[in-house]
């Protein structure tokens, strides 16, 4: 089935179409939403909510990208909301408490070595660079996301964005370089 007649099949109510179309593209919008949020449980509820937007909303998709771009937009919109409600509800936990580092699991490498201690470092490792994506303004950290953790082309990420390539890729020069410099200071902050 072409791309047209999926969404064609979709757009009269198909729940065959719905389900192929959720076969077909539920790894690629899960894959999105983790790369965002860095949480799997996480990424596969808004995966969930990705595919009832799009159930709701097919009769109104306009057609003017892919299929497979309007996920990757939803995808990205539904994580950031996310990664919103999750700021809101750290500065309300913050007046109380400590934000529990346990909720946000990091993802585990694979690693050649069994050895604790490499494991360790290599999460570690990670969580800092998910700490440094997290403070980049938010146009930087979604081209640096849908770039890096998706391996999107330029243009593609320019027509997810809504925007040209010369501004996605300026956008990802600023991310490389706002990346370079908070973990600089991170390896390389004194002691002093």
């Amino acid at each position: 089935m072409t791309e047209q007649e999926l969404i064609k099949e979709l757009q009269n109510g198909s729940n065959k179409a719905f389900r192929d179309l959720i076969e077909n593209h539920q790894g690629n919008v899960v894959n999105t939403c983790y790369g965002f949020l860095m949480n799997r449980e996480e990424a596969e509820d808004v995966a969930q909510e990705v595919f009832i937007e799009v159930y709701r909303s097919i009769g109104s998709f306009k057609q003017d990208s892919s299929l497979s771009t309007w996920l990757y937009r939803i995808s990205t919109n539904k994580s950031i909301d996310l990664i919103r409600k999750r700021k809101r509800k750290k500065r309300i936990q913050n007046l109380v408490g400590f934000y529990d580092k346990d909720e946000n699991q990091m993802i585990d490498l694979p690693s050649n070595s069994q050895d604790p201690e490499e494991i360790m470092e290599q999460k570690e490792r990670l969580a800092i660079l998910h700490q440094a994506i997290e403070q980049l303004p938010s146009n930087q950290k979604i081209a640096f996301t849908l770039s890096k953790f998706e391996s999107l082309s330029g243009n593609e990420i320019a027509e997810i964005m809504e925007t040209s390539l010369s501004s996605v890729e300026a956008l990802l020069h600023r991310a490389r370089k706002n990346l370079r410099e908070l973990l600089h200071n991170y390896y390389y902050k004194s002691d002093v």
